[in-house]
């Protein structure tokens, strides 16, 4: 379905207050929401002849009660590959566990931000997503504000990384350019994190999730009366988030107009609402985040250059998953470590030939898929381990790819476990550990009694117990 027809969206929510702002938002995105009352309907509604037509189900989970996972393995039955959202005024994440494995493909709190909303929405109904970008969870975890949780030794990255938190200590505007789901909003948090102004006001904007008229009246404000509609005065983030940091992620999809507006009240540091016959000087720093290259951008005359200005003099660019696929183990056991974290939810611990797999695919969706991946696979996963078997979708998309045969960027290493998930025995790891020290030394038999910490006639003694040769 192209992005400009109209799209259907089941709602099953009895509030009506609730149910028209729901309708409101989704109509942003070219939604038209049908409200049901209850899940019984529902149900038969999507069911009949005329079911096909939804392309996605909001569930509010009031409305079933405690039937609420009963009900998405209903939908799911009768319609596999219907994305469904589940809202809900509990906070309880084992809920949220029981909503993942029962089929729901996101979970929204309320009150529900309206970019929260318009994201999941995209991310659920995204074109082609499970051939793509393996259609991910919205499943977020409470990020760390600082950047040891930002995991890597890749070289762009780590370098990257500097440059922020020498850009954190300073007082200048700051532009992190990089593709989606590389971590740009996770590292305009740490800078704010580390930065002088971390004990202030400081606010997040997703441009991308707005109309330009919202989006204006929420940076710049606008007095009563400025416009149809406007019927209180309203003070903007740019006043707001005086003395403070001002987060714009996507803001290469801010109109023109607004980034002339925003250019001038940079430059100048005097914000000017709406309708108002004078205007305010703030003090405020902004962290401006991209998912395109602004310079070309601006070149093709698709940017303001004005604004380009006021945010290049500190330019970060986050690279790539697939430019970094040496970090995809720390970065799969940091994720593994914080998922047991979460109540309903086991430690798991990752087999190599899940590794390979996931070293194999080139990750369009960057670090932000492999954590839903991950959390997919650790929802359904009953053993310890995650195996290659617990990637089914992966495995599919990388088909008899040879590069899974042997990881890219790990090289030769020491197998812990089986192709079933359990760990082999000690002794068979013990010796490949003797025979990778062996081969590593060329030989030097000294050094590698040294480098494993034991004395010679130890590490002979174990070559004749485990029958390796030392030419190994």
């Amino acid at each position: 379905m192209a992005e400009s027809e109209e799209r259907l969206l089941m709602l099953i929510d009895d509030e009506p207050a609730q149910s028209r702002l729901v309708c409101a938002l989704a109509a942003r995105e070219g939604w038209r929401a049908v409200v049901f009352d209850d899940c019984k309907t529902a149900l038969a509604a999507l069911t009949s002849d005329e079911g096909n037509a939804y392309a996605a189900v909001l569930l509010d989970q009031w409305v079933p009660g405690d039937k609420a996972c009963d009900f998405i393995r209903e939908v799911k039955s009768e319609r596999p590959g219907l994305p469904l959202l589940m809202l809900t005024a509990s906070t309880s994440p084992l809920l949220a566990v029981e909503a993942m494995r029962a089929g729901a493909t996101d979970y929204l709190m309320k009150p529900v931000a309206p970019e929260r909303l318009l994201k999941a929405l995209r991310n659920a109904t995204r074109v082609q997503a499970p051939q793509d970008e393996l259609q991910p969870l919205a499943e977020k975890l409470s990020e760390k504000l600082d950047f040891d949780a930002m995991v890597g030794t890749a070289a762009p990255f780590r370098t990257a990384l500097a440059k922020a938190a020498t850009a954190a200590r300073s007082h200048g505007h700051v532009l992190v350019e990089g593709e989606p789901g590389t971590g740009k909003e996770m590292l305009m948090r740490a800078m704010h994190a580390s930065s002088t102004r971390s004990k202030t006001c400081d606010k997040l904007v997703n441009c991308g999730s707005m109309q330009a008229n919202s989006l204006d009246s929420l940076l710049f404000g606008h007095e009563k009366g400025a416009f149809a509609g406007a019927f209180d005065r309203q003070d903007g983030l740019l006043q707001a988030c005086d003395g403070g940091t001002l987060m714009l992620d996507e803001i290469d999809r801010l109109n023109l107009k607004s980034q002339e507006r925003l250019a001038a009240a940079l430059s100048t540091g005097i914000v000017r609402p709406t309708g108002a016959d004078h205007g305010f000087k703030v003090d405020v720093r902004v962290f401006a985040a991209s998912d395109l290259p602004l310079d070309q951008l601006v070149e093709d005359g698709e940017f303001s250059a004005d604004l380009y200005n006021v945010l290049k003099a500190t330019r970060i660019t986050l690279p790539p998953l697939r430019e970094r696929l040496g970090d995809i183990p720390a970065l799969t056991r940091y994720f593994l470590s914080r998922f047991k974290e979460r109540p309903g939810l086991s430690h798991h611990s990752i087999a190599d030939s899940a590794l390979t797999l996931l070293e194999a695919y080139d990750w369009p969706g960057n670090v932000r898929q492999l954590q839903a991946v991950l959390f997919r696979a650790v929802l359904f996963c009953d053993k310890e381990a995650l195996t290659a078997d617990s990637f089914p979708q992966l495995s599919n998309l990388l088909g008899d790819n040879p590069a899974r045969g042997e990881s890219k960027a790990r090289g030769v290493g020491v197998l812990l476990y089986t192709d079933d998930g359990n760990l082999r025995p000690l002794e068979e790891i013990e010796a490949d550990v003797i025979r990778l020290a062996i081969g590593h030394y060329r030989g030097r038999m000294t050094e590698v009694a040294r480098r494993l910490g034991i004395g010679r006639s130890t590490l002979y003694r174990k070559l004749s117990e485990l029958g390796i040769d030392n030419a190994a």
